[in-house]
């Protein structure tokens, strides 16, 4: 028995150094951002003549946002015979027929579009992306997914970058949120989003280390792709481990923080978790792929030690699971010392790794809102919505490195915009998971715990075991509560 309350402890402090480690370098991305946000990016002056632009739209089953897009993409200012737009059609529902009839329209008005259907739908997404660059020679390629909405004058902000300077081989804009406030979920996905942007992606293009295309949103300059090997679908996060390719091939990238993409935030609790479960091993797959390779290389230490953090960051979510499962059972642990100086030493560790996820959201508010009264009050919920994804996370990072394979399942689109648009009658509902099972048991193991504190009237760790409860019901009750109803809505639209 001591040797197993020995091992419990073991990995249990180590989870809790990990995930402190990945604290300490949100310290190291605000501080960053501190030192850099008075480094304006420079403007180059836009190209005497126009090069030609590609202008790549992948699809799949987007009946409820084609519409929106196509509008959106032939309304950019740009020279009209100079842009060639790529409808990539793997859609196997109604969506081809209107994306037939939407491009023959476009088509009569003098557009340069071309609608694009293969039979197989083979690497999914990359291999659309693939297909239609070997159907073109453009040397630039904008890449648009189905449910953005790209500014007017968005072309003409990104194209100057890569025209100016021969050595960049994409540019990355900003996502923008048409749904913010539409629910809880979505506010908070907005505050993510906006930290993943403005202090990731900002402070390592200005520090000069590896960022990645987000796949939509940016453009490419084509000898980058091919220098690199071109789109491969090994991983399900084609865009990161592009990304991480070309930059190994020497290309240099560019964020611009201030073009911002307008684009639909996921509403279903279930297409988000899915979003994440395949950013999540899809990044730890990359990092399988890539990491060797790169730390190995002759980059500075420095790029080398971001692009380890980078790559790993999703294992933070593995790491979560092991506290929350061992939480209760630590404080049994006694070591010959009292429960309450247990549970103290146990809230000033867990205090320390988690403390610069407060700091690091409430500088992200400060960054994106000119009052940060009363954003700042949804904290508590970012903290939570996070540890409740640390089972869906978790899975996906033990699933990449036990070499499970799964298919690219792309996230529902419903062109949701305010809170009266419903999206239940609709169709391309998320699949229920096994996972919810499990975040609903943990929810209740938590609950039960409290019971615990209370009885040995340990109150100052109430807080936290509130914050797990919390995120575990939120996630579970949702995932569930939405599933069941939508699906009695699956004869919808």
């Amino acid at each position: 028995m001591q040797f197993l309350n020995g091992t419990l402890l073991v990995l249990y402090v180590l989870a809790l150094f990990g995930l402190a480690l990945f604290g300490i370098h949100k310290y190291v991305l605000i501080y960053r951002h501190w030192k850099y946000s008075k480094h304006k990016t420079s403007i180059p002056q836009p190209p005497k003549i126009w090069p030609k632009v590609l202008v790549q739209l992948p699809i799949y089953n987007e009946k409820y946002v084609l519409k929106r897009l196509l509008k959106a993409v032939v309304n950019l200012n740009y020279p009209n015979d100079k842009l060639h737009i790529q409808v990539l059609d793997d859609s196997t529902d109604k969506t081809k027929k209107l994306a037939t009839r939407l491009v023959a329209l476009l088509r009569k008005k003098g557009i340069q579009i071309e609608h694009l259907v293969r039979e197989e739908r083979v690497g999914f997404k990359a291999g659309a992306l693939e297909y239609g660059l070997s159907q073109s020679n453009e040397e630039y390629i904008a890449i648009f997914d189905a449910d953005f909405i790209p500014q007017d004058n968005f072309l003409q902000k990104t194209i100057p970058h890569l025209a100016a300077n021969p050595g960049v081989g994409m540019v990355q804009t900003r996502w923008g949120h048409l749904n913010l406030n539409y629910s809880l979920l979505t506010k908070l996905q907005g505050i993510f989003l906006d930290a993943h942007f403005l202090l990731e992606h900002f402070t390592r293009f200005k520090s000069g280390k590896f960022f990645n295309f987000n796949g939509t949103a940016g453009v490419w300059r084509r000898r980058a792709i091919e220098d690199a090997g071109g789109w491969q679908h090994d991983t399900l996060t084609e865009d990161l481990d592009l990304s991480y390719r070309s930059q190994l091939a020497g290309w240099k990238f560019i964020f611009l923080a201030d073009v911002v993409a307008p684009a639909e935030l996921p509403v279903d609790m279930n297409a988000y978790k899915s979003q994440q479960h395949r950013w999540a091993k899809g990044s730890v797959q990359t990092a399988i792929k890539l990491l060797p390779a790169l730390l190995k290389s002759k980059l500075p230490l420095k790029v080398r030690i971001e692009a380890l953090l980078h790559l790993s960051s999703n294992f933070a979510y593995l790491l979560m699971t092991i506290p929350a499962f061992l939480l209760i059972p630590m404080l049994n642990i006694q070591w010959g010392i009292s429960v309450r100086y247990t549970v103290l030493s146990y809230f000033f560790m867990f205090f320390a790794a988690t403390f610069s996820v407060i700091v690091y959201y409430f500088y992200t508010i400060k960054l994106t809102h000119e009052k940060t009264w009363p954003t700042v009050l949804y904290i508590p919920a970012l903290m939570a919505l996070g540890i409740g994804l640390s089972v869906n996370n978790g899975k996906a990072v033990l699933e990449a490195l036990a070499g499970i394979q799964t298919d690219f399942l792309r996230t529902p689109k419903f062109n949701i915009k305010t809170s009266s648009d419903g999206w239940m009658k609709k169709k391309y509902k998320a699949s229920f998971s096994r996972v919810h099972v499990i975040e609903l048991l943990l929810a209740i193991y938590f609950t039960l715990g409290m019971s615990y504190f209370f009885l040995n009237q340990l109150y100052l760790s109430i807080p936290f075991f509130m914050l797990f409860q919390f995120g575990y019901y939120y996630i579970a009750l949702a995932s569930i509560g939405q599933g069941v109803r939508a699906r009695k809505n699956k004869k919808g639209n």
